[in-house]
């Protein structure tokens, strides 16, 4: 008598396919990347190396296929929200999570207070951590007497236009710290760097606070996703 077989039987569950590592010469897997040129390496491979594990490609390529490839969306999730992808689990989405944060902390200013030279060393402290922000936030970086920083302070959370900045408050933290000297900066959400009338209205506001004040305004800059713009060097507000 001839025996029928099941041929769902015959299919491995997802959790016990081969995993896509096993298929890779070392020298094409994550860890070895890594090791070796982690500058070459892709998103892909990067959240691979953090994740660990035989099946840690297909994790890393089911985490960037739910949050669209976008590494700012993996950082704001809710660690939950991450933990729900296949694979994730709790732990998982807590180191990713915490690797996300600790690159961002290479950007804060460490112990040796970081002088600010030109637009572009500004930019620099503020660039990965405001670029990768949903909502539009104002800061001002407070100086002393040789441009160190001082602090860096958050001032709005939300929209930034000429209506509703209230310049004193803009100022206020340089007040408190008896800081001779800011630099104002705000992000565009939507990576548009280019000025709008409301931030040069905003930034002659600032110009001439800070000259009643004697605090002054050394610069305004705009942050996108890539790339800032000088509103100083664009000579806008400044005249």
């Amino acid at each position: 008598m001839q025996t029928q077989v099941n041929q769902s039987l015959l299919t491995f569950p997802r959790s016990y396919s081969l995993p896509k590592l096993k298929t890779l010469p070392l020298r094409d897997q994550p860890t070895y990347r890594v090791t070796f040129n982690v500058a070459a390496c892709s998103l892909a491979e990067l959240l691979a190396a953090v994740v660990g594990g035989p099946h840690q490609i297909e994790i890393a390529e089911g985490l960037l296929a739910r949050f669209g490839g976008d590494v700012r969306r993996i950082y704001h999730a809710h660690v939950a929200e991450v933990a729900s992808v296949h694979g994730v689990g709790q732990q998982t989405a807590v180191r990713i999570k915490a690797a996300l944060s600790l690159g961002q902390k290479l950007h804060e200013p460490g112990d040796e207070r970081p002088q600010i030279n030109s637009p572009a060393d500004a930019a620099a402290l503020l660039q990965y951590e405001m670029g990768l922000l949903e909502q539009e936030y104002l800061k001002v970086i407070l100086l002393d007497t040789r441009n160190r920083v001082l602090d860096i302070v958050e001032i709005y959370h939300g929209s930034v236009n000429s209506s509703q900045v209230r310049i004193a408050e803009v100022f206020k933290p340089a007040i408190q710290r008896m800081a001779p000297a800011i630099i104002a900066a705000h992000n565009h959400p939507s990576g548009e760097i280019s000025p709008s009338p409301d931030d040069v209205a905003v930034t002659r506001a600032m110009v001439q606070a800070g000259k009643l004040l004697d605090i002054a305004l050394l610069d305004h800059l705009v942050i996108g996703k890539n790339a800032w713009c000088s509103l100083k060097e664009r000579g806008l507000g400044f005249s």
